[in-house]
């Protein structure tokens, strides 16, 4: 017994604790029993003796095999008495606790910030000393964090363990998936102080009021430019690595950022998730939705800053601030594009073919005529499976199932499934005949009408 309280003390345990009399011959840790140390060498060895039946998912731990099989039965015997939360394992109410109680143990030697998890600690402690130590075997990217480097390989391997039970969405993580229910919830708990606008995530708030701050935290050290989304900086920092990570399994086509390749990928998809409240229509960019929306408003929300003509889209406000040529006259929304339009009058065609020498004044017809050589077909049509080298080929086809006619004659108003129909035709109008024989003189208003008489007269 103890001589100031009278407790009984087991003599023989405080002396195991003092001494840790098990050790690990691999690394050499001590612990107070030999089943700690047995639970320690699985980390060694790889064992994981239990098993869950559900999920096959395999644990070296029994304690936290039973924390894994509640996920799957639904039960949380751990309850919060402040809040009413509950929780699968009694660790995971602890740290929660902390959250109530203000407590955060842990701190930052470098900055001070302070934690309620050591994992947190030992995670943001990389921000500072820089250290990534999870790689990715399949690409080279590196990570800080364990749990984002597990997330980035569900990239490669295209698994999605988290399901939606609304609409059965799958996701990568499950923070994705707490975060899209949201959507379904119409829960928006995030909301701006400065015009009282509501966010699913508190990123996207942040992201948002830099909007009123002007704040712009992600510079380029390679050009200066700045950046208010950390995302917009590496994707900008792309264009000067010339990095681009994410490659379309359907064509091979890569890309900058993950968002770039998922917008593509629904191009081989035919998916359109984004859908018009007021008239139905489906949209597979978030974008084209926003700008498809003020038709219904009557907003107009883009104003010109040079004579105050207002816009219900931006690029009906790019199109009337546009760039014109100063060779022809012709008008473009953007530097680049007037670039490569110049190339038309001054000839040069700085891209060429490896396989045939071809040149091109853009990169973008390069990359279609290649296809010609490497017989690539990246665009099919949904209705018949028939496969095309382009895009606007593409569209045209599928006209032929839908029965869609927009190009319309302003003469005669006859409609046509394609442009360069309409084009034909306008000729019978104007009588415009542009294709002319260097032997007879004789003139066509179509080019197929010319070649026949032009392949006649060399048979005769």
């Amino acid at each position: 017994n103890c001589p100031n309280c009278s407790i009984k003390v087991n003599i023989t345990l405080l002396w195991n604790i003092a001494k840790k009399p098990f050790s690990c011959s691999d690394c050499g840790k001590c612990f107070i029993t030999s089943s700690d140390l047995t639970k320690h060498r699985r980390m060694h060895t790889g064992e994981k003796p239990h098993s869950c039946s559900d999920c096959g998912k395999s644990f070296s731990r029994l304690d936290i095999f039973k924390a894994h099989q509640r996920i799957h039965t639904g039960e949380k015997p751990f309850s919060c008495s402040d809040c009413g939360k509950c929780f699968i394992a009694s660790s995971y109410l602890i740290r929660h606790q902390k959250v109530h109680t203000g407590e955060k143990p842990y701190s930052c030697f470098d900055c001070g910030k302070c934690f309620i998890r050591s994992s947190e600690l030992i995670n943001h402690q990389r921000v500072h000393t820089g250290e990534k130590p999870y790689s990715c075997s399949d690409c080279g990217k590196s990570f800080s964090q364990l749990g984002i480097f597990k997330a980035h390989q569900r990239i490669h391997t295209g698994e999605k363990p988290f399901s939606c039970s609304d609409c059965g969405k799958c996701f990568i993580t499950s923070s994705e998936l707490i975060r899209h229910q949201r959507v379904h919830r119409g829960e928006k708990p995030y909301s701006c102080f400065d015009c009282g606008k509501c966010f699913i995530r508190s990123s996207e708030l942040i992201n948002h009021q830099r909007v009123h701050t002007g704040e712009k935290p992600y510079s380029c050290s390679d050009c200066g430019k700045s950046f208010s989304r950390l995302g917009h900086l590496k994707a900008h920092e792309g264009i000067h690595t010339g990095e681009k990570p994410y490659s379309s399994f359907d064509c091979g086509k890569c890309f900058i950022s993950s968002s770039e390749l998922i917008r593509h990928q629904r191009l081989h998809t035919g998916e359109k998730p984004y859908s018009c409240s007021d008239c139905g229509k489906t949209f597979s960019r978030l974008g084209s939705l926003k700008s498809h929306q003020p038709i219904h408003t009557g907003e107009k929300p883009y104003s010109c800053s040079d004579c105050g003509k207002t816009f219900s889209r931006l690029g009906s406000l790019k199109t009337h601030q546009q760039i014109s040529c100063s060779d022809c006259g012709k008008c473009f929304t953007s530097s680049s594009a007037l670039t490569v339009h110049q190339r038309v009058h001054t000839g040069e065609k700085p891209f060429f073919c490896s396989d045939c020498g071809k040149c091109f004044t853009s990169s973008t017809a390069l990359t279609v005529h290649q296809r010609v050589h490497t017989g690539e077909k990246p665009f099919s049509c949904s209705d018949c499976a028939k496969r095309f080298s382009r895009l606007h080929s593409l569209d045209a086809h599928q006209r032929t199932h839908t029965g869609e006619k927009p190009y319309s004659c302003s003469d005669c108003g006859k409609t046509f499934s394609q442009l360069g129909g309409l084009k034909v035709h306008q000729r019978t109008h104007t009588g415009e005949k542009p294709y002319s024989c260097s032997d007879c003189g004789k003139t066509f208003s179509q080019l197929g009408s010319f070649r026949v008489t032009s392949n006649w007269d060399g048979g005769r």
